[in-house]
């Protein structure tokens, strides 16, 4: 599995985190592509060839919102990730 994570601020307090994953099957990729797979084969258009797995993500980003406390359910951006605001703590 790989993601990819932006985390930037979002308002005074929160910060917004997206995120989106897919899987790069290594296995297939020994019979039908490189071994390791191309490296554009690991990461999202535009840069590369991987596919978006919406399934994952929503699960993914729903562990991480319940974790930190997410103050509003995930929401979609255009560039496929899955967006939540969460508090920003301090420790």
């Amino acid at each position: 599995m790989c993601a990819h994570v932006r985390a930037q601020w979002a308002a005074p307090g929160q910060v917004k985190i997206a995120l989106a994953c897919w899987v790069v099957n290594m296995d297939t990729a020994r019979y039908f592509g490189d071994n390791p797979p191309a490296e554009k084969e690991m990461f999202l258009p535009p840069e590369g060839t991987a596919q978006w797995d919406e399934e994952l993500t929503s699960r993914v980003i729903g562990h991480l919102a319940a974790r930190m406390n997410a103050l509003a359910t995930a929401r979609p951006t255009t560039d496929e990730h899955l967006t939540i605001t969460v508090p920003l703590v301090l420790t």
